[in-house]
């Protein structure tokens, strides 16, 4: 035989020496091994148990939020892929936690506090790794432009109150921040599916909830909820049947998110996919846009066809071109189709505004709102319309202004200086978008882009009847959405510089 020699390497399973490690080894090992770790844990779980006794039950919820908080903040700053799956699990149940009456806890501060972990916890990788450039772009810059402006509302000086942009700036502004916690944290196709699967498992159970809700009825909570709101009820109950709002704020939330998911599906199935995954994703699409008619909001329905019309223009063929021509000839079918269904009537409407009330109402009150807006060109201050705006001011004259569009309200709240940047903003993410599709080569990153264009798209275009980016988990699921267009390309171009470098 050969003689050869072994070359082992004396440093590869020699273990680093950290803090966690001496205090595993000294504390949990030596110390707590044996009957010291025993009586120290006998007697704190006495004291807590002596405690909830006392206090009662409040105290033990509080003991119990602590525990699982800790752990929490270490996963926000160390373990982000982590954090961000809790954080979107959050932002589609956080409105059923309140509404099912969990309101004693401040749910909204625990979605402030952990953006401030997310953001403290890419400063720190930052500064470790210098990995600046994972922020950099177009859309970066003009999403900073935004959140800055945002920020300097607070200083307007129309706003009738600072508590009101306190109140509003959370989800317009600071929201927006997870956009660079999604961007720089993202990084791998692995993760991005997952994050898909999620949002479409989420979807799949606000769907589900709604059916529930249509067909059996709404939970003993929610009704409780309707009456105690009679005024937020009478909205809801439109001849004789309920508008659905799922586990969601409000019905326009619901329906947004449905048309989103469904056009989310929809893309999916452009990609290499095999066939069962892709005979999935289409029942998913249609049963998604099925439940959404239970919500009875009319912003969303015109929606959908304009959404094939884009998915058609991106990716134009043959077999797509028949597709989205026979959904717009149902569509059409649906529009004429004599019936007394009040969910396919509701739909019918959103395509006749000019024999509706409630859009002339709104043409009325948006001409009377046209003269304040040519005199205050950064608007009333941000909050400055609806539920805070009536909080906070409701002597002023917006507080009692019904903007209803998500555009409306940026240009009297922040002037037409503030809808300008918002239109470059959207104009530059949407451009930035298609401008990656065309350039990405791998397939399947290929119909994820496609996936989240379509996502933008849709909310921005409803966003023009509806206020449609100010809710949970629409203002998340937005800029995630918007994140993810950003990093796709990034890891396309990553993987062609790596199989370029084989070559």
């Amino acid at each position: 035989m050969e003689d050869f020699t072994l070359h082992i390497d004396p440093n590869k399973n020699r273990q680093k020496t950290t803090i966690g490690s001496l205090i595993r080894k000294y504390l949990l090992v030596k110390k707590f091994s044996g009957w010291l770790g025993f009586s120290f844990f006998l007697i704190i779980s006495s004291i807590l148990a002596y405690a909830i006794a006392v206090s009662g039950l409040k105290v033990g919820v509080m003991i119990a939020a602590l525990l699982v908080a800790l752990p929490l903040v270490y996963f926000l700053v160390v373990k982000p892929e982590f954090g961000i799956l809790v954080y979107l699990t959050l932002a589609y149940t956080i409105m059923w936690f309140l509404r099912y009456g969990v309101g004693g806890f401040p749910l909204g501060t625990l979605m402030d506090g952990m953006l401030a972990f997310f953001i403290l916890g890419m400063f720190i990788q930052i500064k470790q790794n210098g990995n600046w450039y994972l922020l950099k772009s177009k859309v970066s810059l003009m999403i900073l432009v935004w959140v800055v402006y945002t920020g300097l509302q607070f200083a307007n000086p129309s706003a009738e109150s600072r508590l009101a942009w306190l109140y509003s700036v959370r989800t317009v502004g600071l929201v927006t921040l997870m956009y660079f916690v999604f961007v720089y944290n993202i990084r791998t196709k692995k993760f991005i599916k997952i994050i898909l699967k999620w949002w479409i498992f989420w979807s799949f159970i606000a769907a589900c909830y709604a059916f529930k809700q249509e067909y059996f009825g709404f939970a003993g909570f929610e009704q409780k909820w309707l009456d105690d709101s009679p005024e937020y009820a009478a909205l809801l109950f439109l001849a004789g049947h309920w508008r659905k709002f799922s586990m969601f704020s409000d019905p326009v939330t619901f329906a947004y998110n449905m048309v989103t998911a469904s056009f989310l599906c929809l893309a999916l199935i452009t990609g290499p996919l095999k066939t069962y995954w892709k005979v999935i994703l289409g029942f998913l699409s249609v049963f998604f846009l099925y439940v959404m008619l239970f919500s009875g909001t009319r912003g969303a329905d015109p929606l959908v066809p304009a959404g094939l019309i884009l998915y058609a223009i991106l990716k134009f063929s043959r077999k797509i071109m028949i597709f989205s021509t026979a959904a717009l000839f149902l569509t059409v079918f649906l529009i004429f189709l004599p019936t007394s269904n009040q969910n396919i009537l509701r739909f019918q409407t959103a395509f006749r505004p000019n024999q509706d009330a409630s859009y002339q109402l709104r043409e009325i009150n948006q001409a009377r709102i046209k003269p304040y807006i040519y005199t205050h060109p950064f608007g009333g201050g941000l909050g400055a319309t609806g539920e805070w705006g009536r909080r906070f001011a409701p002597n002023s004259f917006l507080a009692n202004f019904p903007p209803d569009s998500g555009y409306v309200r940026t240009t009297v709240e922040l002037g037409w200086i503030g809808l300008l940047l918002f239109s470059l903003m959207i104009f530059t993410i949407l451009k930035t978008g298609i401008d990656n599709y065309y350039l990405i080569k791998d397939p399947e990153l290929k119909s994820y882009s496609l996936a989240f264009i379509l996502v933008v798209f849709t909310w921005n275009l409803g966003n023009f009847p509806q206020q449609a980016l100010v809710q949970y988990p629409s203002n998340v699921l937005f800029f995630l959405a918007v994140a993810l267009m950003v990093v796709i390309f990034r890891i396309d171009q990553q993987q062609n510089l790596e199989f370029d470098a084989k070559l």
